[in-house]
């Protein structure tokens, strides 16, 4: 009687469904997360500062510096020459403009300070160094 009743074990199957999905979100969660960036955005890191509000810049001018010293006026090139004229053609249009300076961590101090000064000599004493 046993040899009537052979129980067949089924094969074990894997079951991919599961894994593809988990791929697929894989895949979409990268693809949101991904940052497109220009050409000529500079690849600065910004210093990390414990005691930092909240990155709420909510004006129009902002100054990049990367780690070599380039600088960035509203993402144009600009060198230090410049700078002081176009803070002047800024602080014509409006005194109270708020400046971002968003400087490389690596950046040496010479040039930040350069910029803070730039700033203040022009009358736009409204300005604020980003930190992440």
């Amino acid at each position: 009687m046993s040899s009537l009743y052979q129980r067949r074990r089924k094969k074990r199957e894997m079951n991919l469904l599961p894994l593809i999905d988990v791929l697929v979100m894989l895949i979409f969660f990268a693809f949101v997360t991904m940052q497109f960036r220009a050409a000529e955005t500079l690849n600065i890191t910004l210093p990390k500062v414990d005691t930092a509000g909240k990155n709420e810049f909510k004006g129009t001018v902002t100054i990049g510096v990367s780690n070599e010293g380039v600088m960035t006026f509203n993402g144009q090139v600009v060198g230090e020459e410049e700078i002081s004229d176009l803070l002047k053609q800024v602080r014509d249009v409006d005194r109270d403009i708020p400046v971002l300076i968003a400087a490389d961590e690596e950046t040496p101090l010479r040039t930040v300070a350069f910029l803070m000064d730039a700033c203040r000599k022009t009358g736009l004493n409204k300005f604020s160094l980003q930190s992440r």
